[in-house]
């Protein structure tokens, strides 16, 4: 039986500024993810763990923890962005024009926006990309570019197997 080589991530010069990328997965948001992750992270904002206390505000509901939803989107990007990464440089202009509730399913899309050899390291280059996600509408609620480093072909290290 040959065995078939999995899918193992772009490299630095797969990137063509002006390419966007439908990231496959979707996930639906349960309500043990808001409170784990904001108890987790010590968020003490009753919204988000507080069901009476969220019914008396103006969604009348919990509001899914926005560092959730960073982190998710970002997490559903690196399929297709970050399985090469090397390092995360940063986030920018992460705006939520709309809220997230407990139920709503998060698809999410990237387009490149610059790439460029590094400075520091001959191996790896720097990509800036501008990461989308939507709710199950295909209403925007979050947006953020993000700028990572990424190995270059040919120093990608080797993965046990």
């Amino acid at each position: 039986m040959a065995i078939v080589q999995g899918w193992t991530g772009r490299v630095f010069e797969d990137f063509t500024v002006g390419d966007i990328y439908e990231h496959p997965l979707g996930r639906t948001i349960i309500d043990a993810d808001n409170i784990w992750f904001t108890c987790l992270t010590m968020n003490t904002n009753p919204i988000h763990f507080d069901s009476e206390h969220a019914a008396r505000t103006q969604f009348k509901k919990r509001l899914v923890n926005s560092c959730f939803t960073l982190s998710l989107v970002t997490g559903q990007s690196v399929i297709d962005l970050t399985v090469n990464g090397v390092a995360n440089l940063g986030w920018d202009d992460v705006i939520l024009p709309h809220p997230v509730f407990e139920g709503d399913t998060i698809y999410s899309r990237s387009e490149v926006l610059e790439t460029r050899d590094s400075t520091s390291r001959p191996n790896v280059g720097i990509v800036r990309v501008k990461t989308t996600g939507v709710n199950q509408d295909g209403t925007p609620v979050i947006e953020f570019s993000r700028s990572f480093m990424v190995w270059k072909r040919g120093h990608v290290p080797q993965r046990q197997t």
